[in-house]
């Protein structure tokens, strides 16, 4: 059970196979571009403005703390995000991709007895 490369090549250069690579590569770096804007401008913050996150809100805390917790909480979020993406339209169109594999490797198979 083996698909030729002739095959391969198809499905490789097709535009719906192509599309797929785009949506996963066009959502991942959105969602890393907007992490590490996040991510640095809390470390820059930190480097340049360092009186803001000292100010007190209240008797023991900063708000250096709940930023901080903040920016552990959105990378949280965005990790959902990007699972609810995956299970609502990328991971769809990646079962529907490889039963079309399966399809034309059943048809090599079928053709070779």
């Amino acid at each position: 059970m083996s698909i030729s490369k002739e095959d391969v090549r198809g499905i490789l250069e097709s535009e719906e196979f192509l599309s797929l690579v785009r949506k996963r590569v066009s959502v991942s770096l959105t969602l890393t571009i907007i992490m590490l804007v996040v991510y640095f401008g809390f470390i820059l913050t930190i480097a340049f403005n360092k009186e803001f996150l000292a100010m007190k809100i209240g008797e023991h805390m900063t708000i250096g703390l709940p930023i901080g917790i903040g920016v552990i909480v959105f990378a949280w979020l965005l990790t959902g995000v990007y699972t609810r993406w995956a299970n609502s339209s990328y991971d769809r169109s990646v079962r529907e991709m490889r039963k079309k594999i399966t399809d034309i490797e059943n048809k090599t198979t079928a053709s070779e007895h």
